[in-house]
């Protein structure tokens, strides 16, 4: 009796559908090791922006603006991930149809695959990841106008930002846009976030005008400690910026870990040794400063290239970012606060123009696609740079000036003398300046 219960069992369970895990593609299950490997990266490039790069502006100013700098980090943040949300994720990523911008597939993240295409991560993980790099590019710009902006043109003025230039460069060029199409390369967002942010800056930076007083008074940052402390979190994040990049938790990924660190060593120890040749000192915001232009330097490039590469990288974009910012700030007078455009937008397309010299397999590169060649690819390059340089200048001073009828840029001169911290948010981090 036992035998034809236990017979009559095992013939139901050879008769019963499959489960629906049976029947999953396995091409369409994500890896958990990439997967991993992504969300601590999106941690660290979080990180970045809140603390890293509030602490490293936020030391950078005078005391009475230090939070504000603070704050309009962290209101950025919660803003434009909304947005992502929302918008801006499918704009950038959603299904190519122009190639100019992502269709509506996406809205408020619906219609995300179990893994995104290309890929073996989970599609919310990539818009997670992707999400980042937006906060990071917006945040960038906070530099340019410290001390003189008003909140509520800040958060406006970012928040369309993020859908007019951000959104379509993404799309363009790691969306499967057009620029992709033309064999533009970008690992980690050298065009993306650095040449979008820098050149807004710079845009921003001359609508707004010079700060009160400046260039004539001396304006020395309230706090290296702080900025040297937002700078070495700014470094730690960097690793997950670029490493993430790669999408994989593979050679890929170490490899570009590694020219993202021995960059920004190189760049630091460059920038330290010109200060100490020009003005016979090396100081702690110099060996900051210098570590993050070589990181927007190799961003672009980190993916692609062998160590030897990344070394020369870096210590050619501390000498061309160090003598941008005497050129943006003593050649041509404009006061781009913590020089975004002289580190970011310089740095960024630098790294993006040399990406093609060390792309190529006999200078340590992962070698050039099936129908590029190095002058195919640095004309490629340059028509990526030139094209994202001039739609960020241009569609920045459309958006300044339009947001500026209904909500101007800068606040009076009496509450730029008071300082941002009393004058926009009533409270006061310290009480020396």
């Amino acid at each position: 009796m036992g035998k034809t219960i236990v017979a009559g069992i095992a013939t139901i369970l050879a008769a019963a559908p499959a489960t629906a895990q049976q029947y999953i593609d396995p091409v369409d299950v994500s890896n958990s090791g990439d997967t991993a490997w992504v969300l601590t990266s999106t941690a660290l490039i979080l990180l970045m922006a809140i603390p890293g790069l509030a602490l490293f502006y936020g030391g950078l100013v005078r005391s009475k603006n230090f939070l504000s700098v603070l704050i309009q980090c962290f209101a950025i943040a919660g803003i434009i991930s909304i947005l992502w949300v929302v918008v801006g994720y499918t704009l950038a990523f959603g299904p190519v149809s122009s190639g100019i911008l992502g269709n509506g597939f996406n809205w408020m993240l619906g219609n995300l695959g179990n893994v995104r295409e290309g890929t073996a991560i989970p599609e919310s993980a990539f818009a997670m990841f992707h999400m980042t790099f937006a906060i990071i590019a917006c945040a960038l710009m906070v530099g340019a106008w410290v001390g003189r902006a008003r909140f509520g043109w800040v958060i406006t003025f970012c928040s369309l930002w993020l859908l007019v230039v951000f959104a379509p460069v993404a799309h363009w060029v790691w969306g499967g846009g057009w620029l992709a199409q033309l064999g533009v390369l970008d690992f980690a967002g050298g065009i993306v976030v650095h040449t979008t942010a820098g050149i807004s800056s710079l845009v921003i930076a001359i609508m707004m005008g010079n700060r009160i007083g400046w260039p004539k008074t001396l304006m020395l940052p309230h706090s290296p400690a702080f900025a040297v402390a937002g700078a070495g979190l700014l470094w730690v994040g960097w690793l997950g910026l670029n490493g993430g990049s790669a999408l994989t938790a593979t050679d890929n990924a170490s490899a570009a870990v590694i020219n993202t660190h021995v960059a920004a060593a190189m760049a630091s120890l460059i920038w330290i040794l010109m200060e100490r040749i020009k003005v016979g000192k090396s100081t702690t915001i110099g060996a900051a400063t210098g570590a993050i232009a070589g990181l927007a330097a190799i961003t672009p490039a980190s993916g692609y290239i062998g160590p030897g590469g990344a070394l020369i990288i870096g210590a050619a974009a501390a000498f061309v970012c160090f003598f941008a910012i005497g050129l943006v700030k003593n050649g041509f007078k404009i006061d781009d606060s913590l020089d975004v455009f002289a580190i970011h937008a310089v740095g960024g397309i630098f790294g993006s123009l040399m990406l093609a010299i060390f792309l190529g397999d006999s200078m340590g590169g992962v070698g050039y696609a099936d129908d590029m060649a190095f002058g195919s690819q640095f004309i490629a390059q340059l028509i990526g740079v030139g094209v994202v340089v001039i739609w960020s200048a241009i569609a920045t001073a459309v958006l300044g000036f339009g947001i500026s009828f209904i909500l101007p840029m800068r606040v009076s001169e009496d509450d730029e003398r008071d300082g941002l911290d009393i004058a926009n948010h009533g409270e006061r981090a310290l009480n020396i300046d």
